[in-house]
C-alpha cells in the first residue's frame, strides 16, 4: 500500500449515503521535539484559520440560499468549502498530535500528504438545507461534549506522546474518531452532504475486506479501550459544560446580589 491510499473492499459508495472520509496514516514514530513544540509551531495556521473561517461563513450563508434554488452548493461554492474543512483537518491532525508532518499552507495539500478527506458533490434536500440550523443541533451537542472532552485531558495526551514518542494505539483510534466525527459535522454544517454526522464509535469492520490494506482510518474500526476513551472524552466534555454552566449561574447570581446591595 502506498503512503496515504487505501485498497478497499466494500467502499462507502456501495452503502446508501456516501460519509465523507478522513484518511490519515498513523505516523511510526514522531520527533520529540515537534511534539513538545506543536502548539507553538502551529501559531501560523491558527491566523490563517481563523481568516479562512470568516471567509467560510459567509461563503455558507451564499451556499445556503443558493442550495434552496438549486437542489445543491455551486460548483465554486463546494470546491472553497471544502478546501477550508481539509485545511482545517489538516492542522487539527497535527494539534491533536495525530501526524508529526507539518501542515502545507494550501487549501490542496499533496498527494502523500498522510490527512487526506473526501467530500463528493451530492444533490441537497431543499427542505433539509432550510432547517439545517435546527436539525444540526443534537450533532453539535455530541460534537461539542467529545471535542471538550479530549482537550481537557490534552496535557496528558501531550505528555504520553512526549515520552513514547508516538501516540498509543487505542488514544490515536479515539482521537481519531473524535476528529472525523467533528469533521463530519463541519460538512454537513457547510452543507457539502446531506449525510447527518455519524461513527463517533468507529466503523463495522466488515466494511473492508480483511485481505486487503487499508489506512489506519479508513474504515475506523475501534477496538474496546478506544471506545471506552471516547466515552471518557464524552463525559468529561458533559461535567465540563455542566461546570461552566453551573460557575457562570453562580457569578451571575453574586453580581445581581451586589448590585442589589449596592
Amino acid at each position: 500500500m502506498a503512503e496515504g491510499q487505501w485498497s478497499p473492499g466494500r467502499k462507502e459508495t456501495d452503502a446508501d449515503e456516501f460519509r465523507p472520509v478522513l484518511d490519515i496514516v498513523e505516523p511510526a514514530r514522531q520527533r520529540r521535539l515537534t511534539v513538545f513544540l506543536r502548539l507553538l509551531l502551529l501559531v501560523p495556521h491558527f491566523i490563517v484559520l481563523f481568516v479562512l473561517h470568516i471567509a467560510a461563513f459567509f461563503t455558507v450563508v451564499v451556499g445556503w440560499f443558493a442550495a434552496l434554488v438549486l437542489g445543491r452548493l455551486p460548483d465554486p461554492v463546494f470546491r472553497f468549502l471544502t478546501g477550508v474543512l481539509g485545511y482545517d483537518m489538516r492542522v487539527s491532525a497535527s494539534d491533536m498530535l495525530l501526524i508529526d508532518r507539518y501542515p502545507p499552507f494550501a487549501l490542496t495539500p499533496p498527494a502523500d500528504y498522510p490527512v487526506q478527506i473526501e467530500v463528493r458533490p451530492t444533490p441537497l434536500n431543499r427542505l433539509a438545507v432550510l432547517f439545517r440550523l435546527f436539525l444540526m443541533i443534537p450533532a453539535a451537542i455530541v460534537q461539542s461534549l467529545a471535542v471538550y472532552g479530549w482537550w481537557a485531558l490534552a496535557f496528558v495526551w501531550w505528555l504520553i506522546t512526549l515520552c513514547l514518542g508516538r501516540m498509543p494505539r487505542p488514544l490515536f483510534e479515539a482521537t481519531v474518531a473524535t476528529l472525523r466525527y467533528r469533521m463530519r459535522f463541519s460538512a454537513y454544517v457547510m452543507m457539502l452532504t446531506p449525510a447527518y454526522p455519524k461513527g463517533l464509535f468507529g466503523d463495522d469492520g466488515l466494511a473492508v475486506a480483511p485481505e486487503r490494506s487499508r489506512s489506519a482510518t479508513r474504515p475506523l474500526v475501534l477496538g474496546s479501550a478506544a471506545k471506552w476513551l471516547v466515552v471518557l472524552f464524552l463525559v468529561l466534555g458533559l461535567a465540563g459544560h455542566i461546570t461552566s454552566s453551573v460557575t457562570a449561574s453562580t457569578s451571575d447570581d453574586t453580581y445581581d446580589t451586589r448590585l442589589d446591595g449596592s
